[in-house]
């Protein structure tokens, strides 16, 4: 069975990306080995991805969303029906508000693989419906101040117990598995 899990690269503070969606900060930090194998764990295990419809434009556009540099199905929800986008042997597939359906089909795709689930908002809409396995996040050392949140807006209170820290070069990374 497949795990769903949200990864994020996420600064101190807790935003992933500054107040206009930019996430340049991410870049120029120093990495070491470590740090390249545990984002490489999580790309040999990932096996599809979900996130929100804004990547329609820019798939259409040329920029692809993380999924489709390891080749897996992306799941992507949307207000409106649009037809599945087949790029660069990837396929897009767009699921018209129902979260929950979004996942099981990438489950089912992902098959023992995982299901990384991309964004603030369908990241909080899945804990809150209770389809969230585990939280991986990259915490670089930044403080924006402000931006874009990644758990801002969560209605309930989820428990988490820790599985992993590791920290090398510049990152922290954290596992917590979510508690039932």
């Amino acid at each position: 069975m497949s795990k769903v899990f949200i990864h994020a690269t996420v600064t101190l503070d807790g935003f992933m990306a500054d107040t206009d969606g930019g996430v340049d900060w991410m870049n120029g930090f120093p990495s070491a080995p470590g740090d390249e194998d545990v984002v490489g764990r999580v790309i040999q295990e990932l096996g599809a991805v979900v996130g929100g419809a804004n990547k329609t434009q820019t798939i259409e556009d040329g920029e692809v969303p993380y999924g489709a540099e390891v080749k897996v199905p992306v799941y992507l929800m949307t207000h409106s029906a649009h037809e599945p986008i087949e790029k660069d042997d990837v396929t897009y597939t767009f699921v018209v508000d129902d979260i929950t359906e979004a996942v099981e089909a990438a489950k089912k795709a992902a098959g023992d693989k995982w299901v990384s689930l991309l964004g603030g908002s369908i990241s909080r809409q899945c804990l809150e419906l209770g389809l969230v396995d585990e939280i991986q996040l990259h915490v670089v050392p930044v403080l924006l101040g402000e931006g874009i949140s990644l758990f801002a807006g969560l209605r309930e209170r989820v428990k988490l117990e820790r599985v992993e820290t590791l920290a090398f070069a510049s990152e922290t990374h954290l596992r917590y598995r979510v508690l039932a």
